[in-house]
């Protein structure tokens, strides 16, 4: 997912542990690839609204009024970035995971059939919901595939996983192996990100990191990619091999 690889040759599959995180962690890969002509579809796992949603318990709201918030902020969001939205109403704060919850990820994948997945890390100390979604968003990629897995559609090629940046990069053991140029579409993730008001206080802060991480892309990118120097990017990790005939 280097910056001349920006447009994905196939469908993206996003898997979130809650309603915000794929916003706020992946939201400029979601524009470029659906900018790109792909087709996106975001899974969010819970609404995030035990654990995520602090201002509207603050604000008085019972937990259905919360979840309807939440969803209604999530799904604009996605629509600003050109997404499909989907929820699974799994809860969160713990989100528990399940044959049930693994199996209904796998039917996605079969449904969309992914070229590439976005997910979580798999170490969160501060929050045990993300790596929970990522167990159950890998577990399910090695389902997919199983010609004698049950479940609706043709078993698919392996995608290869993109593991999206944490908040806390440094206590995850997140260690940026790919910074993907952003700065095209970032007016469109700050927009998304503008959708979820019951988390305001993550705007700047994510936008400050998308200019940190662009920096670093600067430095990175080689003499010939033309970069301005108001870069904004996000950072990736890779969870499997690249698999290429060139090495770039």
């Amino acid at each position: 997912m280097s910056a001349n690889e920006a447009a994905q040759p196939g469908p993206m599959l996003v898997v979130s542990a809650h309603a915000g995180d794929f916003v706020w962690r992946a939201g400029g890969a979601v524009a470029l690839a659906s900018a790109g002509g792909a087709e996106v579809t975001v899974l969010c796992l819970s609404y995030g609204e035990r654990g995520e949603s602090a201002r509207a318990w603050r604000d008085g709201l019972g937990l259905d009024a919360i979840k309807a918030l939440r969803r209604d902020e999530a799904s604009r969001a996605a629509e600003v970035l050109g997404a499909a939205i989907e929820f699974a109403d799994a809860g969160d704060y713990p989100l528990r995971e399940s044959d049930e919850l693994v199996d209904s990820i796998v039917r996605c994948y079969r449904r969309v059939r992914p070229a590439v997945v976005l997910t979580h890390p798999l170490a969160d100390p501060y929050n045990p919901d993300h790596p929970a979604a990522a167990r159950m968003a890998l577990a399910a990629r090695v389902f997919a595939p199983a010609a004698g897995y049950d479940a609706p559609g043709e078993p698919l090629g392996a995608p290869p996983v993109f593991l999206f940046e944490p908040h806390q990069s440094e206590q995850c053991g997140f260690t940026p192996q790919v910074l993907l140029d952003i700065t095209g579409v970032f007016a469109v993730k700050r927009a998304a990100m503008e959708c979820l008001a019951a988390q305001q206080h993550m705007w700047d802060y994510y936008t400050e990191l998308a200019r940190r991480r662009g920096v670093q892309l600067e430095r990175n990118a080689g003499p010939n990619l033309g970069l301005s120097r108001s870069t904004m990017a996000e950072a990736y990790m890779r969870l499997y091999p690249q698999v290429t005939r060139i090495l770039a």
